[in-house]
């Protein structure tokens, strides 16, 4: 808005100085011209010539827009339309600028003393009403024009800055889906090919060539879950078999027990694994159904309410009936990793379940009081087999979170977690109760 108006301001000004000067050199070539013309008659014919042509000059503009005025060396007017010598003010290089009244009007007159034989003095001008007239047009036309090149800037201004800021909008909209997790979302293209489109596509290029890596490091680790799933399975099962074979002591029995014990953890890792590819790439035959996430709270506290007490860690739940379409069995899933992960790290304190509804969203929270996380690790938490700093003294494969994260993004919501000082909350926030896709 403010280089608009600059630049309305300089070309108003142009134009204004340009009219007003083209203006005043045509009046000031005309009194030229004519105080030309009269020295000229004066030069061939003396005084008497010069009186003459000025008398006829007189009687041919009875609209007196020439002003003739001869005068002695003291001022005394000797003829001319002038009744009197004028009290003159000086404008440069002999240019004077002087009021006079004619038909009881008041006006202005430029003009040039020209002197002539015996001191005598000859005082040739033009009425510059009409100049003046224009000048004041051009001045009012010239404010006016700089309001509405104001307004028409601030209009422009808005509707640029509306249009840009809705592209961008869109674009940072995309990437907020992104950054949630949605990668197969792309930045939006209008088609206009602009710079903003040319920025959108080089993201979109970049973005297929991220999600081609991420997919393949994916299948990749899928892949390798699935494979070893099977031969893992046979090893169990041959621990077992030789578990209770006889002629066992009691210690190869226990030895092979822990084997067993850490195939069934592989193997859960690997199912969750598989699972979790499912979720993510949509191959998971939801069972939608009516969820009360006040009841599924109820359960999960029940579940865990035997295992918390052992820990000496207090277990509740609180919140309003709230109905959801979703796959219960995920939801509860979910739940429970998010109980498991709190208390194993909620010490002595106390872990609590709440469901609620906002102006936002829909949420179902799980709230320590443990150490809580750093930026990073929050930022981090729920990729797979990601293991904070403290994980090395409590169990698990770090697989919980991202299952957790799943399960939410197949629901349509958002994973959130905050710090709260102490411990941490986790929540899942549904941003509608669309069913799960």
């Amino acid at each position: 808005m403010g280089l608009f108006a600059v630049s309305a301001l300089v070309m108003l000004a142009f134009v204004y100085w340009s009219t007003i000067g083209y203006m005043s050199s045509q009046t000031d070539s005309t009194i030229e011209a004519e105080i030309k013309g009269l020295a000229d008659t004066y030069r061939r014919g003396g005084l008497q010539s010069l009186t003459g042509l000025v008398n006829e000059r007189m009687r041919n503009d009875p609209d007196r827009n020439m002003l003739y005025l001869f005068a002695t060396p003291d001022y005394k007017p000797l003829g001319g339309n002038l009744p009197a010598w004028p009290e003159a003010i000086p404008a440069g290089e002999g240019w004077v600028n002087f009021p006079f009244s004619h038909n009881d009007t008041e006006s202005t007159a430029r003009g040039r003393i020209f002197g002539v034989s015996g001191n005598l003095r000859l005082l040739v001008a033009m009425d510059i009403a009409g100049l003046q007239a224009t000048e004041s047009l051009l001045m009012k036309a010239y404010l006016w024009g700089m309001a509405l090149a104001l307004v028409l800037a601030l209009v422009g201004g808005a509707l640029m800055s509306a249009s840009v800021t809705r592209r961008i909008e869109a674009i940072n909209q995309a990437s907020r889906e992104i950054m949630n997790g949605r990668l197969h979302q792309r930045m939006p293209l209008k088609g206009t090919h602009d710079e903003f489109d040319q920025l959108a596509s080089n993201l979109n290029d970049m973005l297929e060539q991220i999600d081609l890596l991420v997919e393949s490091v994916r299948h990749v680790a899928d892949g390798v879950a699935h494979d070893l799933r099977t031969p893992l399975t046979r090893l169990r099962s041959k621990l077992e078999r030789l578990s209770i074979g006889p002629g066992l002591d009691a210690s190869a029995r226990q030895e092979l027990d822990r084997c067993i014990d850490e195939a069934d953890g592989l193997l859960q890792t690997f199912s969750a694994l598989l699972r979790i590819a499912r979720i993510e790439a949509g191959r998971h035959e939801a069972s939608v159904v009516e969820v009360d996430l006040l009841e599924l709270a109820a359960d999960a506290c029940e579940l865990y309410q035997a295992s918390a007490e052992d820990q000496g860690v207090t277990l509740s739940y609180e919140g309003s009936r709230i109905i959801l379409n979703g796959d219960r069995d995920l939801l509860f899933q979910a739940l429970i990793n998010l109980i498991d992960n709190a208390l194993k790290y909620a010490g002595t304190g106390e872990v609590k379940l709440q469901v609620g509804k906002d102006q936002r969203s829909i949420f179902l929270s799980v709230t320590d009081q443990g150490p809580g996380l750093s930026e990073e690790d929050r930022q981090r938490v729920t990729g797979r087999f990601f293991r904070g700093a403290d994980s090395a003294k409590v169990s698990g494969s770090g697989l919980g979170l991202s299952l957790v994260q799943a399960v939410a993004g197949m629901h349509g919501a958002r994973l959130e977690l905050e710090n709260v000082n102490p411990g941490l909350r986790i929540s899942m926030r549904f941003l509608s109760d669309a069913e799960p896709g």
